[in-house]
């Protein structure tokens, strides 16, 4: 309706946040191990603090013209390369264990989580898997004129929640 409705819009489609790593690292630290059906695919997070600066950059530049961008961090990075990040800045070794989609389903099943929790956790991985997440765009640096945090500079900045 908005696109149909002829006035200026301005449209952030942010990726993934690095916050989200908070939620399963302490378990994966805990265990050494990191079950995924993600495969090779790639995620290009970001930080909600850099989504908020483009948020802001964005009204600042409103024009009255229509814009959509895509917020993400400045690389793709696979499951393999996201672990061992986290193993360099915490000091733990992180196994990261392939799995099946049916796998991982049935195990998250098995560990008790609702239905809508499994499907969520599940979709997550395949659309990394079928790379619909790893688009490193620039609007972020467009919008801003600086380069979005890395993942390693977020993981420093934030080594001591990730014990949970």
């Amino acid at each position: 309706a908005l696109l149909d409705s002829g006035l200026g819009y301005t449209f952030l489609r942010n990726h993934w946040y690095f916050d989200n790593l908070f939620g399963k690292l302490p378990q994966v630290l805990a265990s050494g191990q990191w079950f995924t059906s993600a495969g090779e695919g790639r995620l290009a997070d970001v930080s909600r603090g850099d989504t908020a600066r483009a948020a802001v950059a964005a009204l600042l530049a409103s024009d009255g013209g229509s814009h959509a961008y895509d917020i993400s961090g400045p690389q793709a990075l696979t499951t393999d390369e996201v672990a061992a990040l986290v193993s360099e800045v915490t000091g733990k070794p992180i196994q990261v264990v392939q799995i099946s989609k049916d796998a991982q389903v049935q195990a998250l099943k098995g560990a008790g989580l609702p239905g809508f929790v499994v499907d969520i956790v599940v979709g997550f991985d395949q659309n990394t898997l079928q790379g619909r997440a790893a688009n490193v765009s620039g609007d972020f640096q467009k919008l801003t004129g600086r380069e979005p945090q890395r993942l390693k500079d977020f993981l420093v900045a934030n080594k001591a929640k990730l014990a949970g």
